[in-house]
């Protein structure tokens, strides 16, 4: 399934995200189970921890992935105190994390990672991923990310969520990821700290740092886990909604909390995005001298309506020195026939002359952004990754300018303005 290596990837989040539901979602996408494995027997964890089944949830079909935690993590190193980073409360595998519990050091699971014979996209992804969620631990409790320590059950948990979607990840080599907004919940968590407030505050400390994009979702229930936070934040590129593409294949993820509302899954979406490309166009052209400028406008009004990709009139000079114009168009040869039609019906040429054009076309995308003046839709033109340009639509802008009395020029900017902040 090498076709959906190098796609983007789209996560929806509206029941949340745990790191579970991360990976079961990857599983079912497409990404093979023993790539997933090998990464998990180079740490020590074992292929043989993971348990992959289809479930239904609400009446979709999922992924579900459990984790065996009943043995230890060799080579991993152990304390006793204080415990961090009670990860996964509940959401997706529900283990009561008391204090009774050994507690692996944050120092000992990445001395084992950076030994683990993996390779380095993988070794890179779950470092990163981890380092993410000590960073939130280390600044809610005081601590350095050294000292930061998990308890057992929840590093074993962690450790096979982290480790097996940073392989994932690695296999599919995505181009980019993009996630609207996570819904984290509310209430209240009870954990070895006690009782603290929904949204889980490390998971909450995650997204700040990412700048990611958060909403309630409104469920009185922690739906967001630091772990699910961290990997999103480590994924996502872009906190928008899905650009414009083609969709390459769909994965669904089950947590195990039973939702009244919704089915409780994480959605990832893989998208081929439209890239710039080299094609072949007709260009048609007639010389007018006997238009007026409201039969040359009407006429390109109509012209479009037939399918040309593009309309234009130059001031030419005629023989006898008349002062005249050049109609030109451009049409796909499937509209040829139809736009040659409309020039003949509503211009006073009595002919036309066309020959092919090649072009080279950038990919282009719309993409909502939101403004003092309303949502404002905005053209991005893109060679491969990188972004060449960024139009806000003008008819949205002359709407929006017009129901707030300002200028179109403010609205143009503050569209822009937000794209940039956004897409940075």
């Amino acid at each position: 399934m090498t076709e959906l290596r190098g796609l983007h990837l789209h996560v929806d989040c509206a029941s949340g995200a745990a790191g579970d539901m991360v990976l079961a979602a990857l599983i079912d996408l497409g990404v093979p189970v023993a790539a997933i494995g090998d990464a998990l027997d180079a740490v020590g964890a074992g292929r043989g921890r993971l348990r992959v089944e289809r479930v239904m949830k609400r009446g979709i079909a999922a992924v579900d992935v459990k984790v065996d935690t009943s043995k230890k993590i060799g080579g991993i190193g152990h304390g006793h105190g204080h415990g961090h980073g009670d990860h996964d409360h509940g959401h997706d595998h529900g283990h009561d994390h008391g204090l009774d519990h050994d507690h692996v050091h944050y120092a000992g699971i990445r001395a084992t990672i950076n030994g683990a014979k993996l390779a380095p996209g993988v070794r890179d992804r779950a470092l990163d991923i981890f380092d993410r969620l000590a960073r939130a631990e280390a600044k809610l409790h005081g601590t350095t990310v050294d000292d930061v320590v998990f308890h057992e059950v929840g590093a074993i948990d962690s450790i096979v969520d982290i480790v097996g979607t940073a392989a994932a990840l690695a296999w599919m080599a995505p181009a980019s990821a993009s996630c609207a907004a996570i819904a984290m919940g509310h209430g209240e968590l009870h954990c070895a700290h006690g009782v603290l407030p929904v949204p889980a505050p490390a998971a909450l400390e995650i997204l700040r740092e990412a700048g990611g994009v958060m909403t309630d979702g409104g469920v009185p229930h922690e739906l967001c886990t630091p772990t699910g936070a961290a990997i999103l934040a480590h994924v996502v590129t872009a906190w928008t909604p899905a650009p414009t593409g083609a969709p390459r294949a769909i994965g669904w993820g089950a947590g195990d909390r039973e939702l009244a509302d919704r089915a409780n899954v994480v959605r990832v979406t893989a998208i081929a995005r439209a890239q710039a490309h080299t094609d072949e166009v007709w260009q048609i052209e007639a010389n007018l001298d006997d238009m007026t400028a409201e039969l040359c406008g009407a006429a390109t009004e109509a012209i479009m309506a037939a399918g040309a990709l593009d309309v234009w009139w130059a001031a030419i000079t005629m023989k006898k020195g008349r002062p005249a114009w050049t109609l030109s168009a451009l049409a796909t040869m499937a509209q040829r026939a139809a736009v040659i039609d409309a020039i003949l019906r509503e211009t006073t040429t009595i002919g036309v002359r066309f020959a092919p054009r090649e072009r080279f076309v950038l990919a282009r995308e719309l993409v909502t952004v939101t403004t003092p003046y309303g949502a404002i839709a905005v053209k991005v033109a893109r060679d491969g990754d990188a972004v060449r340009n960024v139009a806000p639509e003008y008819d949205a802008c002359v709407a929006a300018a017009r129901a707030h009395g300002v200028a179109v020029k403010r609205v143009l900017a503050a569209a822009i303005a937000a794209y940039e902040s956004t897409h940075a």
